[in-house]
């Protein structure tokens, strides 16, 4: 997930890659709200840049696992002047990685769309949840005060890096910036807030469930209870998919699990310097073999 905080932000020439999109880093007006990076086209992957640094997306539009594509980007944005570091997230570790790159390795969840029936255990908790809550569909005219509030109770209670606390306290821009993004929220009969999720209908086939937070005395059930209002919102738009996200952890992996989700597209981080050629009197005499 990006987390760069300052550049610029531009969409020239990548107007597609939205529609287009299989993971959230290439929900562009997202990565505009959110980090400040200049977004860009390398060859057929979508990239993000700023200050030395690129965050190349290496799932090529149109065909996610295409390695010589990902391999002919990570060419193409090697050779942007100025770079320091990059990194591709792809499927698969790119052959042009060098030996000296950190990986790491996640994958994204997803569920069909339609949902497929749903067990009679997870039937009894949403019906369970129907009792205590009701959840609100609206757009960043819906964000208030105590979303606000629930996602700073959020972050006070984990140890969380910057950077994504940073993504969480721009959640209203970034609905504001995605007019295809939907503010889900769980309340109370008393209408006090208790949850919250984001659905993300911007691409044509793929809908995404970005963020939820909800208060620990919200009513069992009630994380469930949205998940299934972000896929009911997706079916009647005609999305396919719903991408749930990476694993992250074994918590969010078993709620995932529980749903029927199944890993669907891996993701491999990989991060490396760019490492300049020696120039001048040192290299001519390494060259030569003088030390």
């Amino acid at each position: 997930m990006l987390v760069q905080t300052r550049g610029r932000s531009s969409g020239m020439g990548t107007g597609h890659v939205t529609a287009a999109a299989v993971t959230p880093d290439q929900l562009l007006p997202y990565v505009r709200a959110v980090s400040g990076l200049d977004s860009r086209m390398f060859g057929s992957c979508v990239g993000h840049t700023c200050e030395g640094q690129t965050v190349l997306i290496g799932y090529p539009l149109g065909d996610p696992r295409n390695a010589a594509a990902v391999d002919a980007a990570i060419d193409e944005a090697l050779q942007t002047p100025g770079l320091k570091h990059i990194t591709v997230l792809t499927a698969a570790r790119p052959r042009k990685a060098p030996e000296h790159a950190t990986v790491s390795e996640d994958a994204y969840w997803a569920l069909p769309l339609p949902l497929p029936p749903l067990g009679q255990k997870l039937r009894n908790i949403l019906r369970r949840a129907a009792r205590e809550i009701s959840i609100e569909e609206g757009g960043a005219e819906a964000w208030g005060r105590e979303h606000t509030a629930l996602v700073e109770s959020f972050c006070a209670g984990r140890a969380l890096e910057p950077g994504m606390v940073h993504i969480f306290r721009h959640l209203k821009a970034y609905l504001t910036q995605a007019q295809e993004a939907r503010l889900f929220s769980a309340r109370q009969a008393d209408g006090s807030l208790v949850a919250c999720a984001i659905g993300d209908y911007s691409s044509f086939s793929t809908a995404f469930y970005m963020f939820a937070f909800r208060l620990p005395t919200a009513p069992p059930g009630t994380a469930d209870a949205l998940l299934a209002a972000v896929a009911a919102t997706g079916e009647t738009r005609g999305h396919s998919l719903l991408n749930l996200g990476l694993g992250i952890n074994a918590g969010i992996g078993f709620f995932k699990k529980k749903w029927g989700a199944e890993p669907f597209l891996p993701c491999v981080e990989c991060g490396w310097d760019i490492r300049k050629k020696e120039t001048g009197w040192l290299a001519r005499l390494l060259g030569r073999g003088l030390w």
